[in-house]
C-alpha cells in the first residue's frame, strides 16, 4: 500500500474537489483519494493505491479534472 500527499495549486471549491476525486479515484489501483482544500492556495491531496503512482499520471489526471497542478 502506498500513501502519497500532492500539493495541488488551482483548486477553489467543492467541485474542484469532486472533479480531483473522482479523476484521481479512476486511476489503476486508486484506493482512496482525500483533499484538504485551501481555496486559491495549496490544497493537500492525498492518495492511497496499491502500488506508488507515477507522478505524470497524477499531474494528467489533475489537469483532466480542471486543470489543477501540482505544485513543484
Amino acid at each position: 500500500m502506498a500513501t502519497t500527499t500532492y500539493p495541488v495549486t488551482g483548486m477553489t471549491c467543492e467541485h474542484c474537489v469532486n472533479a480531483v476525486t473522482s479523476e484521481l479515484g479512476a486511476l489503476d489501483g486508486v484506493n482512496a483519494v482525500t483533499v484538504d482544500l485551501v481555496p486559491d492556495g495549496i490544497s493537500q491531496v492525498t492518495v492511497t493505491s496499491g502500488a506508488p503512482l507515477a507522478e505524470p499520471a497524477v499531474a494528467e489526471a489533475l489537469d483532466e479534472a480542471g486543470g489543477y497542478l501540482i505544485k513543484p
